[in-house]
């Protein structure tokens, strides 16, 4: 995820997205809404795709219908997995720390 910038978040949340499978757009937004609770805009969502497909994380499929669905590639998987157990880790040491105030 390293390099990504201001296109992180939204990275980690179209990845985890994607990884219940292919979506185009519309889709992706709709999911990261009732996944994270919250809206990326149309700006943002492409201009993260973007950064995710040249790097080689995620990969356009043939338009259907007009729509563009992308699918995370297995480097994209990995990326993702290794972003969210770190996270994990962050969570579980913050809370225990918070634990103390409770």
């Amino acid at each position: 995820m390293d390099g990504l910038g201001r296109f992180a978040e939204p990275s980690v949340l179209i990845l985890a997205s994607l990884a219940d499978g292919p979506k185009h757009g519309y889709a992706l937004i709709k999911d990261i809404e009732e996944l994270a609770g919250t809206t990326l805009g149309p700006g943002t969502l492409y201009a993260a795709l973007a950064r995710l497909e040249q790097r080689q994380l995620i990969e356009a499929l043939p338009e259907q219908d007009r729509r563009r669905p992308y699918r995370i590639t297995p480097a994209g998987a990995q990326a993702v997995r290794s972003y969210l157990e770190d996270a994990r880790r962050v969570v579980a040491a913050g809370l225990k720390r918070l634990a103390a105030f409770a």
